[in-house]
């Protein structure tokens, strides 16, 4: 059996062919050290008769693996490579700024089998998830995603026809001029369902900020999004949002959360190392 494993901060994702199809298992990064996590996986991906003896591994520590980890032959795919390749195959483009929104966020400019690291966002799903357990009292991202869609972000945002009092470019009047800037002025009791969509509004336009920005300067006209926070809907409205107002557009294919771990593997299958 050939595998790829994509050691995430959250997630642990691994993906093997069966046949024509991808057979597809997902692990929770307990932060137990590395070899003992690819350990984990192999007990549960192998059996007797079809065991794993050979596996591209990319993402998080995968740096610390061995290359051979006892019958086990490792193949290290650098995380941006494993990106760009992933990112265009989900697509089924040619070029783009693949971004990988997970825990955290990186840009990755793929052209055909190039790619190279643009920018990134600290602000990504592990800040959902942090700021989700201080504010509403869990780190659930489906929770703060179902709370998301049921609230209206301008009870804690500031909007712009409130903060200037006219639209700006391209702007609308009833967009936010500052995140929970209505807090800041006033001790404002809010259910959570309005501050999970004003928390998903601030992670989900920081990066679609930051995404039309980094791909306008590297001259890329479209934007692929991957990774497991856009398989949240609220994520991807904000998204569809922002790039209304800048008209810029988002692809977000099918299965975003497996674009890196599609990428290692075709990587190790296309002979990357």
């Amino acid at each position: 059996m050939q595998a790829a494993i994509d050691f995430g901060i959250t997630n642990i994702d691994v993906i093997h062919r069966q046949g024509a199809a991808l057979a597809h298992m997902r692990f929770a990064n307990n932060g137990e050290p590395v070899a003992d996590q690819l350990a984990a996986v192999a007990a549960a991906l192998e059996t007797p008769s079809n065991p794993l003896t050979l596996a591209a591994v990319t993402g998080g520590q995968y740096r610390r693996l061995p290359d051979q980890a006892g019958a086990l032959r490792l193949v290290k795919i650098p995380e941006v490579a494993s990106i760009g390749r992933g990112g265009l195959h989900l697509s089924g483009l040619n070029k783009a700024l693949v971004v990988s929104a997970g825990s955290g966020v990186a840009m990755v400019a793929a052209r055909g089998r190039q790619a190279a690291h643009v920018t990134g966002s600290a602000v990504g799903g592990g800040t959902l998830q942090g700021l989700g357990r201080l504010l509403l009292g869990t780190a659930d991202a489906q929770e703060i995603d179902s709370l998301a869609l049921r609230g209206d972000p301008n009870h804690a945002d500031l909007t712009l026809v409130e903060a200037v009092g006219s639209a700006v470019g391209r702007l609308p009047l009833s967009a936010n001029a500052v995140n929970f800037g209505r807090l800041s002025r006033e001790a404002v009791a809010l259910p959570p369902e309005d501050l999970a969509a004003a928390l998903v509004r601030l992670v989900g336009q920081v990066i679609a900020v930051i995404a039309i920005n980094a791909a306008r300067a590297e001259g890329l006209e479209r934007i692929v999004v991957t990774g497991h926070l856009v398989d949240l809907a609220s994520v991807r409205n904000v998204l569809d949002e922002v790039a209304g107002y800048y008209g810029a557009s988002f692809c977000i294919p099918p299965q975003p959360g497996l674009g890196t771990v599609i990428g290692a593997l075709l990587c190790l299958e296309e002979g990357f190392a």
